[in-house]
């Protein structure tokens, strides 16, 4: 039996198993072996020369941005009018059948869009070149789901399921749990408020489940029994989502107004243009980019060419920042003074530490570098010959 008939047979059990008190604790051992057989399905086969084919594609820009949906809802189109790259658009599906970047020129920034082949239901069990689409997915910093306003409401939950059974998890945080594995002492339970949702002999037997018989857990939130798992599978990726529902001038005024009022929803229409503005800079906030335009001493702020920083790409502080221009630029930094909205006064002298925001100014000081032996009276060796007897004898005094 393969590794996805097992799953469809575990499946088929938690269906049949009803939910209550008395067997939480089998459907947890049974959530377990499922999230244990996905991880093995996503490993490459043994005795493979390499992970197989896939889509190579550079990273480039600022940020990188990807395009999922199903097939024929628009994707293509929608990277030429952003982009101005050219992806064939027909009537028929699965037009695209490979990765095509394009980069959207956007606030002095440079943001890499890809347009992915349509993945299908079943994608996540490698149909349809479904796991090299999700495995772009996961290297981008957020994932626009590209859906069809004219259709039903159930190709969101599709797309989010086999999005979540490779590990991805749309718009959510990481759980509040502290997991490490030990070499002895069994395996100590704490939490720090009470759990609903898991005990103690639940934790034990998941954790049997994976052969830990040696770790340590704290549980700081109420945390499910999924989160606990994802935990301890250590491979899963949180990412910012956006629903791009595009098609809405087919679709009548009410079924557009409901659509947009969702969370983390954009209503477009590629055909009319409609809402682009709104799209590009609803990206942009959930993407968090921080402009930082660099100041020489004396001279004016150059505002062509910002340094840009994110919180998923190092980090947005002072010592970022330096790292970015120079990695040895940080030894010499005496301080820095920063001008914009992080700044309680202009300038503000600040240190490595400081968290800088948005079109912020920044100008670095560097240390002065210390004259060998000191200064004047403190000097640590005069120029001096070192015996008396070498010493220029004065003339005498003219009396």
């Amino acid at each position: 039996m393969g590794i996805i008939e097992k799953i469809k047979e575990i499946e088929a059990e938690m269906a049949r198993t009803q939910k209550n008190k008395a067997t939480e604790y089998h459907l947890g051992q049974l959530k377990a072996k499922i999230a244990k057989l996905r991880t093995q399905l996503l490993e490459p086969p043994k005795g493979s020369s390499g992970g197989g084919e896939g889509f190579e594609v550079t990273k480039f820009g600022h940020g990188r941005v990807a395009l999922i949906g199903f097939p024929s809802v628009g994707k293509s189109t929608l990277l030429t009018m952003l982009t101005g790259t050219h992806s064939e658009a027909a009537s028929y599906e699965f037009t695209t059948l490979t990765c095509i970047p394009g980069i959207i020129h956007y606030n002095d920034t440079k943001i890499q869009l890809l347009d992915l082949p349509g993945i299908i239901e079943g994608a996540s069990e490698g149909k349809g070149r479904g796991r090299q689409v999700i495995a772009v997915a996961k290297s981008s910093d957020i994932v626009l789901m590209v859906l069809d306003a004219s259709k039903s409401e159930g190709h969101r939950q599709i797309l989010t399921k086999e999005l979540e059974a490779v590990g991805l998890r749309l718009n959510k945080r990481p759980p509040q749990i502290y997991f490490k594995k030990k070499k002895t002492g069994g395996i100590s339970f704490n939490s720090t408020l009470p759990l609903t949702h898991v005990d103690e002999k639940l934790c034990y037997q998941i954790l049997h489940e994976y052969k830990i018989h040696n770790a340590e857990i704290l549980f700081r939130e109420d945390a499910t029994v999924d989160d606990l798992i994802d935990v301890i599978e250590g491979n899963r990726k949180y990412m910012k989502c956006i629903y791009v529902y595009n098609k809405i001038d087919v679709v009548g005024i009410d079924d557009v107004d409901r659509l947009a009022r969702q969370s983390n929803s954009v209503v477009i229409s590629c055909n009319l243009k409609l809402n682009f503005d709104r799209l590009l800079s609803r990206m942009w906030e959930e993407m968090g980019l921080v402009r930082v335009y660099t100041k020489p001493q004396g001279q004016q702020p150059d505002f062509t060419d910002p340094v840009v920083l994110s919180a998923d790409r190092g980090g947005c502080t002072v010592e970022d920042f330096c790292n970015h221009i120079h990695r040895s630029l940080v030894k010499d930094v005496k301080y820095v003074l920063v001008w914009g909205t992080s700044a309680r006064h202009y300038p503000q002298h600040c240190g490595l530490s400081h968290l800088l925001q948005d079109e912020d100014v920044v100008q670095i000081v560097k240390k002065k570098e210390k004259e060998e032996g000191g200064r004047g009276r403190f000097k640590s060796h005069s120029t001096a010959p070192a015996r008396i007897s070498d010493r220029e004898k004065k003339a005498p005094l003219k009396t």
